[in-house]
């Protein structure tokens, strides 16, 4: 069983094909799909712009998003997982594509996930959303009100996946805890997964991925997260990435994180970097059919160096070529890439487009479904790029796999 790039007969919004990443990919069952914002192809400008505000816009991410579903023979009824990126400047009106969701989705409820980001690549959009989906949804494992930033609903997506909701530092009464401590809400975020997996019937040993939100200012602590993720985690730690956004969800919340779990027995995926052997997270992570990947930057395994300072082109094409590495390391090649997330810093957005170019003489169609973001910054200041992927062990439909 294999995947292939979901390509709608309509899509108004815009022309899809030339791009270096798919709409959105059909992977036995599952359908994952790339962020879509509210851009839609203007006449009047003869290109794709964005108008109204965060409603407007996210009822035309949604649409997309439907549409995308439809031509792989899915519907919202269908979804597991939902990731709403939200810009700075969106989040004082997110409640508005909340009620969007709600009206879209009624009483199913799939696990969702809110990334507050500095910016979206299109500089006008408040949201670009993710969605992921299985048949009649994959199995809600827990639910409960998921309509404050304190949410519960887990369900099982791609590949025996377990989505949790964002862990976020606030308890059952709203209040922020530990506050002006990262170490303590981080252990706190961790512990509030590890609750929400029990109830579930699993436990934070079958973490696979975590993607960690910070703030700048908290930048010189970050580090010292190793140890909660050394007390708590483990044997197999899972992949990680560290990201910093300039601002987070609620006044107080130094950290937000968004994390993966897997119904199957976990395996480390190394192809010999000795770094990783004092580390609180792997490379990558196989469960069952999937390599669940760490974020990749320009750094070098052996020397800790960071690589390529001002050249955002060579720091993706090293990148890249490391997730490759990691990917040959699990016996698999770029024809497996199921999914990226790019997180682009502001000084790298204006070279952006060189991203593709890499990817094009990287990677192989089907194109992975992805999303780009702008993010307030990375753990290294010489970081123009980080990139969060996962493959499919399984590889892409062979008639599909050619240039």
């Amino acid at each position: 069983m294999s995947f292939r790039a979901i390509e709608p007969a309509s899509f108004p919004w815009y022309d899809y094909k030339g791009y270096t990443f798919s709409l959105g990919l059909v992977d036995g069952d599952s359908v994952i799909n790339s962020g879509h914002s509210g851009s839609a192809f203007d006449p009047a400008l003869g290109k794709a712009g964005i108008k109204g505000g965060m409603g407007e816009q996210a009822m035309t991410a949604y649409a997309k998003q439907e549409a995308i579903l439809a031509a792989a023979g899915k519907s919202f009824s269908d979804v597991t997982r939902v990731v709403e990126n939200i810009s700075i400047a969106g989040l004082p009106y997110y409640n508005e594509a909340q009620e969007v969701r709600k009206k879209i989705f009624g009483d199913h409820q799939p696990t969702v996930v809110t990334v507050i980001v500095d910016r979206l690549v299109r500089r006008q959009a408040f949201i670009e959303v993710e969605v992921e989906a299985e048949p009649n949804g994959g199995n809600a494992l827990l639910t409960g009100d998921d309509d404050t930033w304190r949410r519960n609903t887990i369900r099982t997506g791609h590949d025996g996946s377990v989505f949790l909701p964002t862990l976020l530092p606030i308890d059952a009464n709203g209040e922020i805890v530990a506050e002006g401590d990262i170490v303590g809400q981080y252990f706190y975020c961790l512990e509030r997964a590890g609750e929400l997996l029990e109830q579930a019937g699993l436990s934070l040993s079958n973490l696979v991925q975590t993607i960690d939100y910070s703030t700048p200012a908290t930048r010189e602590r970050y580090p010292k997260i190793g140890r909660p993720r050394k007390d708590l985690l483990g044997p197999v730690y899972p992949g990680a990435a560290g990201i910093l956004m300039s601002e987070l969800h609620a006044p107080g919340v130094l950290c937000a994180i968004d994390a993966i779990a897997s119904i199957h027995p976990l395996e480390a995926v190394n192809p010999g970097w000795e770094r990783y052997n004092t580390l609180t997270y792997n490379p990558g992570v196989k469960a069952g059919n999937t390599l669940y990947m760490s974020g990749f930057a320009a750094l070098d395994p052996d020397t800790q160096e960071s690589l390529f300072p001002g050249d955002l082109r060579a720091q993706a094409d090293y990148t890249y070529t490391s997730i490759l590495q990691t990917m040959a390391a699990a016996g698999v090649g770029p024809e497996a890439l199921l999914t990226t997330v790019e997180y682009v810093c502001p000084d790298g957005l204006g070279d952006y487009r060189a991203v593709a170019d890499v990817r094009r003489e990287l990677l192989r169609e089907p194109y992975p479904a992805s999303t780009g973001i702008v993010c307030g910054g990375l753990l290294r200041d010489e970081f123009l790029l980080e990139v969060v992927p996962t493959a499919d062990l399984r590889g892409a439909t062979p008639a599909d796999t050619a240039h």
